[in-house]
């Protein structure tokens, strides 16, 4: 640890322009595909390096904390995105069973590329190395633990900002593995503790957020009640997705209506009322059958539809699954799709209507308030519980055929630029 410190620089009467970036999500996702949440944190990632000001990336690892410096927040980035191979786990990490062997390795980078670094629960040894005020962010719903919160809290000329993509796990339990309400409220009241900005992605989630809020301070005693952080909403950029119609799957049907269905298969996404409609299709209809195609890898809560997935006779003839394709397949897939189907039953934002909006493919969804304040009247909205108007939207989209998209050609989406332009200011 460097015994000067690192030195930050200070702006009067602003917030600091000198940030710390949270990556713990990243890391811990490195080899996967990315969810919305982590390419938030990697939007994040990349403008604060895109930029003149001071920054450093704040990891929670195996042994402690690390913090990166530019460079080794830019070496990080590298190796996330593939440009650079992860090194070789260091000798201590076959202590760590828990870790599978590429997180050994990410941790193992991850000490060697950090500027300061500090073993255990030691966070504020570390935080002694940046002098001067700064901006911890938060944008991953990870690592906001009271061992990170308070000493950053605690320090002075330190500002928490934290962003809430949605209220999911308190509004829907149901649809979450268990202990995820006790795990968010936690989360929620150490926020609302020590954050002094909170960034929503929505008017629904700022509304969600500010009213769980209030429950929570509710509870407290008189005396033991907080004033919550401001919250803010800095919609969220999309980036327009480029599409190799030579990285198609090889098995996708020529000549026959496609529909897509992108997102993590999880209950909340409704993937079941898609099967129901592919099951219980008309073989009456005119016309070839659609193709059902499910881009997204299996996640939680969800055997029976496994089940079903695995065993239906539509499996590899009618309903494809496509789990872990890469960015410029799924878009040259929404590229020749009828529609985008989005039954979904509760979102924050939802990243898959946009981006087929931005590629005018028409879009489905299941009438949410968090896809309105983004698409407007573009998508046809429909009930997320009825199969019968869902079938009926699909047979309208294929006597409609591919001369019908386009719609959207005028639809401009919020920007990155936009969000940094309102969050950047702030913290």
């Amino acid at each position: 640890m460097p015994g000067g410190g690192i030195k930050l620089g200070t702006t009067a009467n602003k917030a600091p322009s000198n940030r710390v970036l949270d990556l713990t999500r990243l890391a811990s996702r490195a080899g996967r595909k990315a969810t919305g949440i982590d390419r938030v944190e990697l939007a994040y990632l990349r403008a604060l390096l895109d930029r003149d000001t001071e920054c450093y990336g704040l990891v929670r690892v195996a042994l402690g904390y690390v913090l990166l410096d530019r460079a080794g927040m830019q070496s990080f980035l590298h190796r996330y995105e593939g440009r650079t191979p992860w090194g070789a786990p260091r000798f201590v990490m076959r202590f760590f069973s828990r870790l599978d062997p590429l997180q050994k390795r990410v941790h193992s980078d991850l000490w060697r590329l950090a500027a300061v670094r500090v073993y255990g629960k030691k966070l504020p040894r570390l935080l002694n190395a940046l002098t001067g005020e700064f901006t911890y962010l938060n944008v991953g719903h990870s690592n906001l633990t009271e061992a990170t919160l308070a000493p950053m809290a605690a320090k002075p000329g330190t500002r928490i900002t934290v962003m809430l993509h949605d209220t999911i796990p308190l509004d829907h339990p149901e649809y979450c593995r268990a202990g995820s309400v006790e795990k968010f409220h936690g989360m929620l009241r150490r926020v609302m503790d020590h954050a002094e900005l909170v960034i929503c992605n929505s008017d629904k989630t700022r509304s969600d957020v500010v009213r769980h809020m209030a429950a929570l301070n509710e509870e407290r005693e008189e005396e033991a009640r907080v004033t919550p952080p401001n919250c803010i909403i800095a919609r969220l950029g999309t980036d327009m997705i480029r599409a190799d119609d030579t990285a198609l799957p090889i098995e996708l049907p020529q000549d026959r209506p496609l529909f897509l269905a992108v997102g993590t298969i999880e209950p909340r996404k409704n993937h079941a009322l898609l099967l129901d409609v592919w099951e219980n299709w008309n073989e009456d209809e005119d016309g070839p059958r659609p193709v059902l195609g499910i881009c997204g890898s299996r996640g939680w809560m969800n055997e029976d539809l496994f089940r079903r997935l695995d065993r239906t006779p539509l499996r590899g003839r009618d309903v494809f699954e496509w789990p872990n394709l890469p960015d410029k397949s799924i878009a040259a897939l929404m590229g020749r799709a009828h529609a985008l189907l989005f039954p979904s039953l509760a979102e924050g934002h939802g990243f898959p209507p946009v981006e087929a909006a931005m590629l005018g493919t028409p879009v489905i969804s299941a009438d949410l308030a968090a896809v309105r304040e983004t698409l407007g009247d573009l998508p046809v909205y429909l009930d997320g519980t009825d199969r019968y108007s869902w079938a009926k939207a699909v047979k309208s989209r294929i006597e409609e055929g591919r001369s019908g998209t386009g719609a959207s050609a005028g639809f401009f989406p919020p920007t990155w630029d936009e969000h940094f332009n309102v969050v950047l200011k702030m913290t």
